[in-house]
């Protein structure tokens, strides 16, 4: 099975969906962390083996739970 390819050229708020990885960078955390803010948000989608994250349901959770 080939690696998947990346497109460095589209930034990652720019995506619907990320991986793990990109959700780490994005939200600027660990792994644990990450997933566990993916999961609260409900923003797993997954592709067959795949997970990726939706980028708005999670700002959206974020948004939701930041103090004002």
């Amino acid at each position: 099975m080939q690696a998947t390819k990346k497109d460095l050229t589209i930034k990652i708020s720019d995506k619907i969906a990320v991986d793990t990885t990109e959700l780490q960078l994005l939200c600027g955390c660990g792994r644990r962390t990450a997933v566990d803010i993916g999961t609260q948000a409900k923003a797993r989608v997954q592709v067959g083996k795949r997970v990726l994250w939706s980028v708005n349901k999670v700002q959206k959770y974020l948004d939701a739970i930041a103090t004002e």
